[in-house]
């Protein structure tokens, strides 16, 4: 069934269908689609546009559409171009003519425009559920780990002592961002373009408010051009998709070399690891190697979709039907990341004793050595060289500076006490950092109770 077939004389060329129809892949919006029509009917209804009878039928063929799509008693057939059309179709076979008044002051651009701002909606919400779920995983593994020593990075060279706490918080801050960055594009996003029309609205007489209250927007789009030729949302949905699967991937990637041989920072549950075919010993970081590379498919779909809006005039144009497959397919990319890694990431084993070992083992404790000759009266620069050939001395013999001697530490500055083993302990080297954002126990409780209020 087609919606345009009256000024027409030919058969559409079966070529033409196929590379127009989109009943493939926006079947999805069946939902979103019956909603928006039962919100349109009631709204006609109420405005004296069709009676209350032709309402009632029209209401409960939709419900009966909806459930029987549901329930696989009803599938979706090749005949027909898009979700809209097949809904309208089975409405009529259904309930006869009162089916045919249902468009009534209605355009498929509107149409269209609410289904995929009702999809986008539901599906930020689903996301949103989703890195919430990561951000309570990461604050359990934080409140486990205050002290679980482990050496910070810089240039993937070992550079200060830190705690699990502190990385995995680093971590929640970007994941807590990525759920601010949704939550403002569904503020954004809540408004209604249903009675936009074509783009010029409509000369029935229309209550958009009713609309847009019976759907759960905040108010209708202001411009009847802009509601149905915006695709903001998507490209805001689509960056901040991006980015969430940019930090998803950065995690990924130190989750794998912390699963290296040359590391063992971490062990990976077998039921988020893979084999080799040929190597019986290796166990496979497969699922942050996914979620990794599958970042790139994300970051595509926002490209694709900026590519095909940058030359768009006004108003609706087809090449906007472009938008539906690439989102779709990043929603359902980033979702299945978020879960599975919040999955790998609570059966997770950290070896602690390791960690530790490589922070002692890489010098991260070379900066509190400085600090300690700078309290001392050495001025700072002066003390950087001493605590540098230290650990000349230290490379040279194999050890770390607080394996050395007294007797050591004295050869290169007099200034060093028996006290200086204290001060360059990993556990003295954390405590003191103090101030609000470092990883020093005391700061990292303050964090912590307030992540628990945020995510309350």
């Amino acid at each position: 069934m087609k919606l345009w077939g009256g000024r027409f004389t030919k058969e559409e060329n079966q070529l033409v269908h196929n590379f127009n129809e989109s009943l493939s892949f926006d079947h999805r919006f069946y939902r979103q689609d019956i909603e928006g029509s039962i919100a349109h009917v009631t709204m006609l209804a109420r405005q004296g546009i069709v009676t209350q009878e032709d309402r009632d039928r029209i209401v409960a063929g939709l419900q009966g559409i909806l459930e029987d799509i549901k329930s696989g008693r009803l599938e979706f057939t090749a005949e027909y171009e898009d979700i809209h059309s097949f809904v309208e179709a089975k409405l009529t076979e259904r309930i006869g003519e009162a089916g045919k008044r249902l468009h009534t002051g209605r355009s498929r651009n509107d149409q269209v425009a609410l289904d995929m701002k009702l999809y986008c909606r539901d599906e930020i919400d689903e996301i949103d559920r989703l890195v919430k779920a990561l951000l309570e995983e990461l604050l359990k593994g934080m409140k486990e780990n205050t002290d679980t020593y482990m050496p910070g990075f810089t240039h993937l060279q070992k550079a200060q002592p830190i705690t699990l706490a502190h990385h995995m918080g680093a971590y929640f801050e970007m994941f807590f961002r990525d759920r601010g960055r949704l939550g403002d594009i569904r503020k954004r996003m809540n408004t209604c373009p249903l009675g936009s029309g074509a783009l010029a609205g409509t000369t029935y007489p229309l209550d958009r408010e009713c609309t847009s209250s019976l759907l759960g927007f905040d108010e209708p789009t202001r411009n009847s051009m802009d509601s149905v030729a915006d695709r903001d949302y998507v490209i805001e949905l689509l960056s901040a998709l991006s980015i969430i699967a940019m930090h998803l991937s950065r995690f990924s990637e130190e989750i794998i070399i912390w699963n290296s041989n040359e590391y063992r920072f971490v062990e990976l549950d077998d039921a988020y690891s893979t084999g080799s075919s040929i190597m019986p010993q290796k166990k496979n970081p497969d699922i942050a190697e996914l979620v990794r590379g599958k970042t790139g498919r994300v970051y595509g779909a926002l490209t694709a979709i900026l590519t095909t809006m940058k030359g768009l005039p006004l108003a609706y144009n087809k090449d906007m039907q472009e938008d539906k497959e690439l989102t779709f397919d990043a929603i359902d990319t980033v979702k299945g990341c978020l879960a599975l890694f919040t999955g790998m990431l609570s059966t997770m084993t950290f070896r602690k004793d390791v960690m530790e070992a490589s922070a002692k083992k890489g010098f991260t404790n070379a900066t509190d050595a400085a600090d300690y000759l700078v309290g001392r009266g050495v001025p700072f620069r002066d003390a950087h060289g001493i605590v540098g050939q230290l650990v000349l001395v230290c490379l040279d013999k194999g050890i770390g500076l607080e394996d050395l001697s007294l007797e050591e530490f004295r050869a290169v500055s007099p200034v060093f006490e028996e006290n200086i083993y204290n001060a360059i302990s990993m556990e003295t080297c954390v405590k003191r950092r103090t101030t609000l954002g470092a990883p020093g126990q005391e700061a990292m409780k303050q964090v912590i109770q307030a992540y628990e209020k945020l995510l309350d």
